[in-house]
């Protein structure tokens, strides 16, 4: 079956981003802990809800956002960028801010085959709500139900359930029926 358009995942799909993800966790730990939050035992994303939480999700946003950007340009480009462009309106929806999103897409000279990119930062709440692909989806003029969302990870899987989409796994996407 073929879509009225696709909408893909950023990181560990069209790009993968240079991001050492345990350095992003343990800086941000500190911002937390330098504004007196404790954020022991929590992951990267619980902290980021602790910063909503406290007041302090600008700088933690930052902090995150910096490796992110930098991660951008010294990105690696995976074998779905190859695919583009399609025939077919194309969206990116990730939990990565959308500054470091438009960076990597810049990057390696994708921007111009992708539309509306909306990261984690782009709307109220991220992945797996489905918010972010709901407003791509409208942005773009289609129905949630003939789009369909590719991603790498069960957050992708269930946020496009939540917005009706069709969901494809990255590794197992066939673009050849969107091919331009």
């Amino acid at each position: 079956m073929t879509h009225d358009a696709v909408i893909y995942d950023l990181d560990g799909t069209l790009v993968r981003l240079a991001v050492d993800w345990e350095t992003v966790t343990s800086d941000v730990a500190t911002v937390l802990r330098e504004r007196d939050v404790e954020p022991e035992g929590r992951d990267l994303w619980e902290m980021l809800t602790l910063s909503s939480e406290t007041g302090h999700r600008d700088a933690v946003e930052a902090a995150i956002t910096d490796h992110e950007r930098t991660g951008a340009y010294e990105s690696e480009r995976l074998a779905l960028a190859d695919g583009l462009p399609h025939s077919v309106p194309v969206g990116v929806c990730s939990l990565n801010a959308e500054e470091a999103c438009r960076a990597a897409l810049a990057v390696h000279d994708l921007d111009s085959y992708v539309g509306p990119v909306v990261g984690r930062d782009t709307v109220e709440s991220p992945k797996p709500d489905p918010k972010g692909l709901l407003a791509i989806a409208e942005e773009i003029g289609v129905d949630p139900e003939a789009a369909v969302f590719v991603g790498d990870s069960k957050s992708d899987a269930t946020a496009a359930q939540r917005a009706g989409m069709a969901f494809e796994w990255a590794s197992e996407f066939d673009q050849a029926r969107y091919r331009a």
